[in-house]
């Protein structure tokens, strides 16, 4: 399979850990030049070193996706720095107050959750499709989850925000397919990160082993899994792919 990406410029956002910094160091170990998004610097960077120390070339650019000045910056840094911007991967995400029933839920909770989950997907499609469409066009990636398809009590702001992103990416998609960027989006199902562990503790702990139960395969994804499959739509293997989503979940949405 050709998921070579030499010569491309990408940019991951919330790209410091879990998804974002597995979906880096692939992109990176495909051939492209990295740049990593996120609002903790010195952990953007260790991601920006490894990558170095591997032969790639990245950058690091502190960022915060809920500011359009500073997604603006963002790009802005990316094309000054490699020329370019070919493939992004909005992937900075937060989880909010899991746990609250519908009429405990909290507006700030709301307003913070859809603030990085939503407004952040919109303002980086918006300066990353422009900048695409200066060059030949580009991939863009954005990652929504298995909550973007059903709903789970005591979630309802964090599923909400991740069926938006469905939306969203849809219509961007149609936006923008006769002009030569592809949008799609992957959804994760319950997956090793540092979220994860947030939520079910750290370790083998009677939670995640519930939520492995939950998945057919019989455990929960690694962030590589879902790396892989954002190296592939990026890549020109997945050239007739737009407006599609694909979830990377274990047989959890099949039942």
């Amino acid at each position: 399979m050709n998921t070579s990406l030499q010569n491309k410029v990408a940019l991951v956002t919330g790209g410091t850990s879990g998804i974002g910094k597995a979906a880096a160091l692939a992109l990176a170990e495909a051939g492209a030049k990295v740049v990593v998004a996120g609002r903790r610097a010195e952990e953007g960077n260790k991601v920006v070193e490894r990558i170095k120390q591997a032969g790639g070339e990245a950058l690091f650019v502190k960022t915060d996706v809920s500011r359009e000045a500073d997604v603006k910056t963002l790009v802005d840094k990316t094309v000054a720095a490699f020329g370019r911007l070919d493939i992004a991967f909005n992937n900075a995400g937060v989880e909010g107050q899991v746990g609250h029933s519908i009429e405990t839920m909290d507006v700030n909770d709301y307003e913070s959750v859809f603030d990085i989950n939503v407004k952040g997907v919109l303002l980086s499609m918006k300066h990353e499709a422009a900048a695409m469409l200066k060059n030949s066009g580009g991939s863009i990636v954005n990652t929504s989850s298995i909550a973007g398809h059903v709903g789970f009590a005591g979630g309802g702001v964090y599923v909400a925000s991740k069926h938006a992103i469905l939306g969203l990416s849809k219509s961007a998609a149609l936006d923008l397919a006769t002009r030569g960027v592809r949008v799609n989006t992957v959804s994760p199902g319950t997956i090793q990160t540092e979220m994860i562990d947030r939520m079910t503790g750290e370790g083998e702990t009677e939670a995640k082993k519930w939520w492995s139960s939950q998945h057919p395969i019989g455990r929960i994804g690694t962030a590589d899994e879902v790396a892989a499959m954002v190296v592939w739509l990026s890549s020109p293997q997945a050239s007739f792919i737009t407006g599609t989503d694909i979830a990377v979940d274990g047989g959890y949405l099949a039942r």
